[in-house]
């Protein structure tokens, strides 16, 4: 293993009488700053010269290092003081990663403005754009910004009211007073952004981002990833700014340790994967995320070609996966492409958090042969079990725990419990109930698993994931049913298109040890899910009870007797 200094592990564990179990690191977690841009400052005088942002411009990158975009963040921020914006009339971002969406982001942050970065496939993917109205009339936003005219403008006609001010090329003014004294009003309670959610139990939330909740959060990364002191990161990401875990953490870390930051055009999707793989052509990273579904992508290329091997993992310290259960052979192939590569395996880690937890709350430190183990509690965050059908649901309290959802008091009032830990809404067992220490196993959302009419209880997540591992490559997703019915049933999304006797026979393949884990019978669904009917966020998750919603006519049809030509007996 290629030796890389981590953060602690340790945890103080307490039993209560009720049965609910209270973790914590035995580490207090130390001092960070009141504001982010404190970091911006002072990386713009301790490395002036270094590049913080890049964006490939052609054959190379256009770049910005700290100095500059310190500069040019302070007259954004003048600009964004001269339209009056506030947490009532925010700064709305439509369009994607890019360097003019960082120098407005910045330059909010810098001046106390609140802003939001909205999906961009909320204008650019939906039919009727209800998210995206949704979306303003939640936030009423006083400046919109999208990055091209033509891509957006018939999304910006139908749904942004014509009394809203729109931009498409990035404003600056000459710096006056007005800034240093915007800046000097910024604090921890201050709202750095509004993250909405993804949707995958219901309509997008909006949530509250603190200054405390980004700067706790960050801190208690640099702790975790305690080799960023001895060497700034660097990260290419193409993990979108409106999701919490590229626009909290990927760039967060980057600004707050000092680090370079390689904005990636690609996705994890045919056609677009090839320019992530350009890039690592290029960059090498010493900190690198993605989805399990980018991994997975990126390992054809990996194996294929060993120059690309060779960079990618030349300075590679940290493998981080999340947002999504990562299949066991493809966290296996890493290890023997890494081990082949260089004669070292890398740390594959994770972690587990939510918008709502800016994002990190749980991280595994360690190797592991498990890939569901989620880790424990870092310094600065307490967690709560709470016993519920055999497992446990998690609960959080913290400095970077969110204060609630904008202008939804019913909604954050039902989100804390009567102690104040926020409801996780994820459930969890222990690796080794003798040792804590060894880290916490998801076991998927507690909102999707349900009981047959047997009474017994069908965990939807494990279930899932493996089925959709056992059937790759020619699934892309697939549905649990069977609520309240005698046995399982999937509706099944395929990869393109497929053999129906090979499904068939890697269905009846699938292992089980009885009927709540047992695939009973399946279907083969015609439609990809919808994003307007809120059966797919857009991070390309499936939101199970909106597709159970939507489809109930072929959930009837599913357990139908005899059986549709359509259904799958097994």
């Amino acid at each position: 293993m290629r030796r890389v200094r981590l953060g602690p592990s340790e945890l103080l564990f307490e039993r209560r009488a009720d049965g609910c179990v209270l973790l914590r690191s035995p580490h207090a977690l130390g001092e960070y700053p009141r504001k982010l841009t404190e970091r911006l400052d002072f990386w713009a005088e301790q490395a002036p010269a270094r590049i913080f942002l890049a964006q490939r411009d052609g054959s190379g990158w256009r770049t910005l290092t700290y100095r500059q975009a310190r500069e040019r963040a302070r007259r954004v921020g003048q600009y964004l003081l001269e339209k009056n914006l506030s947490a009532e009339r925010p700064l709305a971002v439509l369009s994607g990663n890019d360097l003019e969406h960082a120098l407005l982001q910045l330059g909010a942050l810098y001046v106390g403005v609140p802003y939001t970065p909205v999906a961009p496939a909320y204008s650019l993917a939906s039919a009727d754009f209800g998210k995206l109205r949704y979306v303003f009339d939640l936030m009423t936003p006083g400046l919109v910004f999208a990055s091209e005219r033509g891509a957006f403008r018939k999304a910006i006609d139908a749904v942004v009211p014509r009394d809203t001010e729109v931009i498409f090329e990035l404003q600056e003014r000459p710096v006056t007073p007005a800034v240093d004294e915007a800046h000097a009003r910024v604090g921890p309670d201050t709202i750095a952004k509004f993250l909405f959610t993804s949707g995958s139990t219901g309509m997008p939330k909006a949530v509250i981002n603190t200054q405390r909740m980004w700067c706790s959060n960050q801190k208690l990364a640099a702790t975790m990833f305690a080799y960023f002191e001895d060497e700034p990161p660097v990260l290419l990401e193409w993990a979108p700014w409106h999701h919490t875990a590229a626009g909290n953490k990927g760039f967060g870390m980057a600004l707050y340790n000092g680090g370079s930051y390689y904005i990636d055009a690609g996705k994890p999707l045919p056609g677009a994967v090839e320019t992530t793989v350009k890039n690592l052509r290029e960059i090498a990273p010493t900190w690198y995320f993605n989805v399990p579904r980018g991994f997975e992508s990126l390992l054809p290329y990996l194996k294929e070609d060993a120059a690309l091997r060779q960079n990618f993992f030349s300075r590679l310290k940290v493998l981080w996966f999340a947002a999504a259960p990562l299949p066991q052979r493809v966290f296996d192939e890493y290890n023997e492409l890494a081990y082949r590569s260089c004669g070292e395996t890398i740390a594959f880690l994770t972690g587990f958090g939510a918008t709502e937890t800016a994002p990190h709350a749980m991280g595994r430190m360690w190797p592991t042969e498990d890939v569901s183990n989620m880790g424990v509690p870092p310094p600065g965050v307490e967690a709560k079990l709470v016993p519920i059908e055999g497992k446990f649901e998690m609960r959080v309290k913290g400095p970077g725990i969110t204060p609630g959802y904008w202008r939804q008091p019913e909604l954050t009032a039902r989100a804390f419990d009567e102690e104040g830990y926020y409801r996780l809404g994820d459930a969890f067992v222990f690796a080794d109930d003798g040792n804590p220490e060894a880290g916490l196993l998801f076991r998927g959302r507690i909102a999707e698993d349900f009981k047959l009419s047997s009474g017994t209880f069908v965990h939807v997540g494990p279930l899932r994931a493996r089925l959709i591992e056992h059937l790759a490559p020619l699934a892309r997703d697939a549905v649990i049913t069977g609520e309240g019915r005698g046995e399982v049933g999937a509706l099944i999304f395929p990869h393109g298109t497929i053999d129906a006797q090979e499904l068939e026979n890697r269905l009846v393949s699938f292992p089980s040890t009885g009927s709540s884990n047992r695939i009973a019978r399946a279907m083969v669904l015609d439609e990809p899910p919808s994003l307007d009917a809120g059966e797919m966020t857009d991070k390309g998750s499936i939101n199970q009870r909106a597709v159970l919603s939507r489809r109930a006519a072929l959930v009837e049809e599913l357990y139908r007797d005899p059986p549709s030509a359509r259904t799958i007996r097994l």
